[in-house]
């Protein structure tokens, strides 16, 4: 299990690591920040659109193997990205190891539930999510500073060597007969993957859950993708002040994420997304009231990190519960949108602090927030109405999984 997340640690520093790299690689090749922040644009947008295309061709193949050959797949782009001569090659390279990203980790969600006996289900993926909150709380501050130091390709070599490691765990300690399933919709061609994907897309809570995830991650990373300038009065400009704000958010993201998977075999995934949706709303609006002193904004940090890594584990269970014999599918469409919503989260900030200025995006941040919260309520209506529905209706999957856990606890 824990290798799994070692994995997923791998991968994660790997991606956010790349926005600390952006100054060394544009003075490398001689580029603005803005054109080699190109290559973060383009990391996101490969795993958002061929992260799920990739998941359906490889769905019917062993758990094992389709994660030793996505981490294979990350572990080329990344060491093809140290070694490229010039930016067009980096961006290459950056495209296959965004691919093995977006293929690697929802099945390693998917393989962690499998590997567990249901009612700790929950539990299983909080555990591989905390190595990508890790990753932000550690790894990436970690890789910015060692590129710092010895260079931006010191960094990704080294996030090759950690995700090798990985690869060797999963390749002898994940369990062999851990298979996809027969029944799951597989395809060989890429016009089937696109089938395999519109499918679950045709079902009402799928496309409810999807918004959920969607509006809910804009309104987190809107103050993470902006922190320097939403600190700014409480740090005065200073990195150490800055790196202890997001350290206490890394930090608080591990805890609350851990926290959220044990909630959430406990008492549903519905529940515990709607409660940190609720904090998150209310940090975020303290966060507004408080951004001029330090020591409160290091404690509203710490509550926001907890509820808006609570999220994570609880959404993808939901996810999960929906169509089971889809788990990889619809992991990996819910991983496809929260890459939409980082880049949304970027373009909402930026319009709003230009227009409204700092302060003022926190609350905006606090109303998508809501409207996220909105949502949840709606796919959860979904299946309170299938759930009510005549005698011979089936039951909705996840309300079905939330009633056995809480009967066993």
């Amino acid at each position: 299990m824990w290798m799994l997340a070692l994995g997923v640690f791998a991968v994660g520093t790997g991606e956010f690591v790349l926005a600390g790299l952006i100054p060394e690689v544009a003075e490398e090749f001689a580029l603005s920040a803005g054109e080699a922040g190109q290559v973060v644009t383009i990391f996101a947008a490969t795993c958002a659109v061929a992260g799920p295309v990739a998941t359906v061709l490889t769905t019917r193949w062993p758990r094992r193997r389709v994660l030793s050959a996505a981490i294979a797949l990350y572990i080329v782009g990344t060491a093809g990205t140290a070694a490229a001569p010039d930016f067009a090659l980096v961006l290459l390279a950056q495209v296959a190891a965004a691919v093995g990203t977006g293929v690697f980790v929802p099945n390693a969600a998917v393989a962690a539930a499998a590997m567990v006996p249901e009612g700790r289900r929950g539990r299983a993926i909080a555990t591989v999510v905390s190595g990508f909150t890790i990753a932000v709380a550690v790894g990436a501050p970690a890789g910015t500073a060692i590129g710092a130091e010895l260079g931006w390709r010191s960094t990704m070599w080294l996030a090759g060597a950690v995700a090798a490691i990985g690869f060797v765990g999963i390749a002898t300690l994940v369990p062999r007969t851990l298979g996809g399933s027969a029944s799951d919709i597989g395809s060989r061609n890429a016009l089937g993957a696109v089938i395999g994907i519109v499918g679950p897309l045709a079902q009402p809570k799928v496309r409810a859950l999807l918004a959920t995830t969607l509006v809910a991650f804009t309104a987190v990373y809107i103050p993470y993708t902006y922190v320097g300038t939403v600190f700014e009065p409480a740090t005065g400009g200073d990195g150490v002040r800055l790196s202890l704000v997001m350290l206490t958010f890394g930090v608080s993201g591990v805890i609350g994420n851990l926290l959220g998977g044990r909630l959430v075999d406990r008492h549903g995934g519905g529940v515990v997304v709607a409660g940190a949706l609720i904090v998150l709303t209310l940090s975020l609006a303290a966060m507004a009231v408080v951004r001029e002193d330090l020591f409160w904004s290091l404690v509203v940090s710490a509550v926001y990190g907890a509820s808006a890594f609570a999220i994570t584990a609880p959404q993808q269970h939901r996810v999960l519960a929906v169509d089971p014999a889809r788990a990889a599918i619809l992991l990996s469409l819910n991983q496809s949108v929260l890459y939409l919503a980082i880049a949304a989260s970027g373009a909402v900030g930026a319009i709003a602090i230009e227009v409204v200025g700092p302060a003022s995006v926190l609350w905006i941040a606090a109303v998508i927030s809501a409207g996220a919260l909105l949502a949840s309520f709606a796919a959860g209506r979904i299946s309170a109405r299938r759930g009510a529905a005549g005698s011979g209706a089936s039951v909705d999957p996840e309300a079905e999984v939330a009633r056995e856990e809480a009967s066993g606890s």
